[in-house]
């Protein structure tokens, strides 16, 4: 593919190849993106926290009443900073669902995995990998979400399971 991208940036002055079904353009970045980042989660601590006691934390803005998933340490709405935490129901309804087959070079490593957007009872939405036969998910069904460890890196995540 290296070849066909120079030669492409010769006659057209980009970085394109031929979609093989198509016949379209498809721009290609030759450039190797590697991301390694520190971010402090010291003002989020309580949702880490929470997960290890499998419970699932978030935060409530005390002036407008806005609650939030993920937890936010200011309120985007009111601007305040006055924040309680408060911890979740874990089940609620499936609204959308995703299949991924071509995958960030980070989860590259895994099989084609499922995405879901659930709206928990509790009403915020959450965004998590659905953990269950994806032919047989269907928008509307009752999940709940479930705190384990993700086996290849051992540390904790949450996924949506279908409730029983």
């Amino acid at each position: 593919m290296k070849e066909e991208v120079e030669k492409n940036i010769k006659e057209f002055g980009f970085p394109v190849v031929t979609d093989e079904k198509t016949g379209a353009l498809q721009w290609v970045d030759m450039r190797e993106l590697n991301v390694r980042y520190i971010m402090s989660v010291e003002n989020t601590k309580p949702f880490f926290e929470g997960l290890r006691e499998n419970k699932l934390v978030t935060t409530k803005c005390r002036k407008c009443g806005r609650l939030f998933f993920p937890p936010q340490k200011d309120c985007p709405s009111c601007r305040d900073s006055d924040m309680e935490w408060v911890e979740l129901s874990k089940e609620g309804v499936l609204e959308t669902l995703t299949v991924l087959f071509v995958r960030p070079p980070s989860f590259a490593k895994y099989n084609p995995y499922t995405v879901a957007i659930a709206k928990l009872d509790s009403g915020v939405r959450i965004t998590a990998w659905l953990k269950m036969d994806p032919t047989k998910a269907k928008p509307g069904m009752r999940v709940r979400v479930e705190i384990s460890r993700r086996e290849e890196e051992g540390y904790y995540m949450y996924e949506l399971v279908p409730s029983e």
